[in-house]
């Protein structure tokens, strides 16, 4: 049986090189025997979210743009909300994520106005076969730790993998200090 990661970040750990995760933060959407499924948190891309998605720029939160969410299904794009209330608004998924959902993009945007305080929309997501995420934690390639509502929305993104580092305390408060690159010692 797999330990469910769902809900929960991935932080990539200065061990990972590959630069689709290199100091990357991944917001785990999805996650049982047969793989997990996931977004990276803080890559904006420079693709304006009107030139795909007609109607929604004026939901999104901060900068109108795109997120790279990973490099699987780059033509496809996911909707990340989180909504006002308890109640999970019509058109939203919850996902295990403290108050967070996946918003279905065919809705009106104009009626999801009305349901969902903050949206974020991802170009792609970081996607695992089974077991293959499993391999990567055993490899050291990922801390895995809670998610706050608001990671989903950063307004910082360049500093996402350093402050969700630093509010871990101990060893992993210390490792949000590791330079960029680690020949500037």
């Amino acid at each position: 049986m797999v330990l469910t990661l769902a809900g929960r970040l991935l932080v990539a750990t200065p061990l990972l090189e590959d630069e689709n995760f290199r100091r990357s933060v991944v917001l785990v959407l999805d996650h049982d025997g047969e793989g997990a499924l996931g977004v990276v948190l803080n890559r904006p891309s420079e693709v304006s979210v009107s030139d795909v998605l007609h109607g929604w720029e004026p939901l999104v939160t901060g900068a109108p743009v795109l997120w790279v969410g990973g490099p699987v299904g780059v033509d496809s794009a996911l909707g990340v909300v989180r909504w006002p209330g308890s109640d999970e608004p019509e058109g939203v998924r919850a996902v295990p994520a403290p108050g967070l959902g996946l918003v279905d993009l065919d809705e009106d945007p104009v009626l999801m106005a009305t349901r969902v305080d903050l949206v974020r929309i991802f170009a792609g997501y970081s996607g695992w076969g089974g077991g293959q995420l499993e391999d990567e934690l055993a490899d050291g390639g990922w801390y895995v730790v809670d998610a706050e509502p608001s990671d989903a929305f950063t307004t910082q993104p360049e500093r996402l993998w350093r402050d969700v580092l630093r509010r871990q305390g101990g060893d992993l408060a210390l490792v949000s200090t590791y330079p960029d690159d680690p020949s500037d010692n």
